[in-house]
């Protein structure tokens, strides 16, 4: 087969990407399309492809505005020719599935979200908008709308990365679909020997919707120990935070010292609602048990009472109470390292190729 995979945009490495390189494992002679490409963003396995760019790439700015000119987009997806391919994957967070494939292609659309400032999370946008972007979200969002819903009829089959993304593909589009877990490289933690310590960890950018600031107010009125790593916090927020002694703020760290707080924390919080969450993953196949709000990717990604446990408020007294009820518990309770072992296996590479690649033979049957 001649294979062609649509991805949004290539101007950095982040979970979407990584799933980019592993359908490219499986199929190495792909060509990609993309609306903006920044070579130096992205891994060399991807530079080896043969990459071609929509009209968006020439835009002006586009490598730093290129989610500013979404409107534009739907048209420049249309004018991209894909009539010499047989198998057409599009990587969907940003506009990518509504490309025109021949009568005769496949058409398998990995959602990793459905576009979440055109549906869920259209209010949090909106809020936080200036007045001009406030000003052509109201009159564009509608019609973009009706494209992403009208573009769905192009796709022969919907995979989601979770049971959650699925549901709202069924929402938005009324299509089902199959459930894929994205690849995550647990093999760099199950050798992680846990030794816990005493602090709480929170990992992952300080952007409003991993709500970071359930996790640091829960722990500074219970007195527990935190450890924030990743970038986002402000030096004032720092300050009045770290001022109270218990709360730690690592910034951006490497590989193994990710390694090692998850070696150490009590467990990890995560408060937000994502439509995954590779963190909780990692997290579990170094054996670090994981406190997630019971929503979202995290009832994919977690297995309750087994690697972790879940909180029923998006709030601090509730992470508090849960943490109060994970201390509670038998340390046997999350002792045994094979659990996580078993559990997080189905989150692996192996498993990811081989569910895609089961799904590409059966429409080859059909």
């Amino acid at each position: 087969m001649k294979v062609a995979i649509v991805h949004y945009w290539l101007v950095n490495m982040r979970g979407g990407e990584k799933v980019l390189e592993a359908l490219l494992d499986i199929f190495p002679e792909a060509d990609i399309f993309t609306h903006v490409y920044v070579p130096e963003a992205v891994s060399e396995k991807i530079r080896s492809h043969r990459i071609f760019t929509t009209k968006i790439n020439k835009l002006p700015l586009a490598a730093k505005m290129y989610q500013k000119y979404m409107p534009f987009m739907p048209t420049a997806l249309k004018e991209l020719d894909l009539s010499g391919y047989d198998l057409i994957i599009s990587s969907e967070s940003g506009p990518a599935k509504g490309v025109v494939p021949n009568p005769d292609a496949f058409h398998l659309c990995y959602c990793h979200s459905p576009m979440r400032y055109l549906w869920d999370m259209y209010h949090e946008y909106f809020r936080t908008a200036n007045w001009f972007v406030k000003f052509f979200m109201k009159r564009l969002v509608p019609s973009l709308r009706l494209w992403d819903v009208m573009s769905a009829n192009l796709v022969d089959c919907f995979v989601a990365n979770s049971h959650y993304v699925a549901k709202r593909i069924n929402r938005y589009y009324n299509r089902p679909a199959q459930i894929v877990y994205p690849p995550v490289a647990i093999e760099k933690y199950i050798g992680v020997e846990r030794n816990p310590s005493d602090f709480y960890l929170f990992f992952g950018q300080l952007v409003g919707y991993k709500r970071a600031d359930i996790a640091i107010e829960a722990c500074i009125k219970s007195g527990r120990r935190l450890v924030v790593v990743g970038d986002g916090a402000s030096a004032k927020e720092k300050k009045i935070y770290e001022k109270t002694g218990l709360v730690t703020f690592a910034g951006r760290v490497s590989d193994e010292q990710i390694a090692e707080y998850l070696s150490q924390a009590k467990a990890l919080l995560f408060p937000g609602v994502e439509d995954f969450g590779i963190i909780p993953v990692e997290a579990n196949a170094a054996g670090c048990p994981v406190i997630a709000y019971g929503k979202g990717g995290a009832l994919d990604s977690v297995k309750e009472n087994i690697t972790g446990i879940f909180f029923e408020e998006q709030t601090a007294d509730s992470l508090i109470e849960a943490m109060e009820k994970f201390e509670s518990l038998p340390l046997s309770t999350f002792a045994n390292r094979q659990q996580f072992t078993d559990h997080v296996k189905q989150f692996s590479q192996i498993s990811f190729t081989a569910k895609i690649q089961k799904l590409i033979e059966e429409r080859k049957r059909q």
